[in-house]
């Protein structure tokens, strides 16, 4: 059985390959050609963590991924908030293929379907491109919204100071004062800070603004207040959204669509503002990995 690290995996996967990926997932999701069962979550009260499996059939692959959550890992213990591994087998036998590591799958590809709503859903023309936080989640996005749009200025703000800074000299953007700053006047914004209530208001936001929401997954935790949430609401998973989402639950909001959905013709482009809600669902793990396994393989 093949086992990939995370370096080989850095080697494999770029996003030129992995968006056109995470749009063929998304879409034969919504399709019902992958199987897919809501994630179970153990948590682990006295270390405040999150243990969860994530398993998915796609035609003649399946596989799982395992992940941990651990907020206090960042700064306290100079270890990825979080980690993960997936296993990859034949779903003709039950042959185990691989193993890989899974954060960096995880990182990439959450990017990478936001690249996916950016394509469908930002502005052809937009411009500004505003990041909400600085860590893994915002470097990815800069990287992979880059590859979808032609973003004149990026605008960064988190709530520390000089995580900022650091960012804005490594990615070519702006440093900002406040998330109000951040916000106004962008044509995509991304909300990608670990928060419990709302940082993203609907009064900052224009009128075809896309907001891609990726920081706050359960349902305690919002990151948009309810004016923000009055857009087409777009989701990767209805079942997801519906449970595990505290914006959508708590807003009340109805959903629009699913992603692949709109990408299948099944739904109508909206015509007003999207609010993309992004949870990060197996069927999307089980595509990057089998996307890193077996590039360089042919036959496999």
């Amino acid at each position: 059985m093949d086992y990939l690290n995370e370096e080989q995996i850095r080697d494999r996967l770029t996003y030129e390959a992995l968006i056109p990926a995470m749009e063929r997932a998304l879409r034969d999701l919504s399709l019902g050609r992958i199987q897919q069962p809501l994630r179970s979550v153990l948590r682990i009260g006295e270390h405040e963590g999150i243990f969860a499996l994530m398993p998915a059939v796609d035609g003649d692959v399946m596989g799982a991924k395992l992940v941990t959550v651990y907020e206090k890992n960042a700064p306290e213990a100079k270890l990825p908030t979080h980690q993960a591994t997936i296993m990859l087998f034949s779903a003709a036998t039950g042959e185990p293929l691989a193993a890989m590591d899974g954060r960096l799958i995880t990182e990439m590809r959450t990017a990478a379907v936001s690249a996916v709503a950016a394509r469908l859903f930002a502005p052809q023309r937009a411009r500004v491109l505003a990041i909400l936080g600085s860590g893994v989640q915002a470097r990815s996005h800069t990287r992979a919204l880059r590859r979808v749009r032609d973003f004149e200025e990026v605008r960064v703000w988190s709530p520390t100071a000089e995580h900022v800074r650091r960012f804005a000299a490594e990615h070519d953007a702006q440093a900002v004062e406040s998330a109000e700053v951040a916000v106004r006047g962008a044509d995509v914004v991304v909300s990608a800070c670990s928060v419990r209530e709302p940082l993203v208001r609907g009064e900052w936001l224009g009128e075809r603004t896309l907001v891609c929401a990726v920081g706050a997954v359960g349902t305690e935790r919002r990151e948009l207040d309810d004016a923000a949430m009055r857009g087409a609401v777009v989701v990767e998973s209805r079942d997801a959204a519906m449970r595990e989402s505290g914006d959508v639950i708590g807003s009340g909001e109805p959903i629009h669509a699913e992603v692949g959905e709109v990408l299948a013709g099944l739904r109508a482009q909206p015509q007003r503002r999207v609010v993309f809600k992004s949870l990060g669902v197996a069927a999307e793990d089980l595509a990057a990995a089998a996307l890193a396994w077996g590039r360089g393989q042919p036959g496999r």
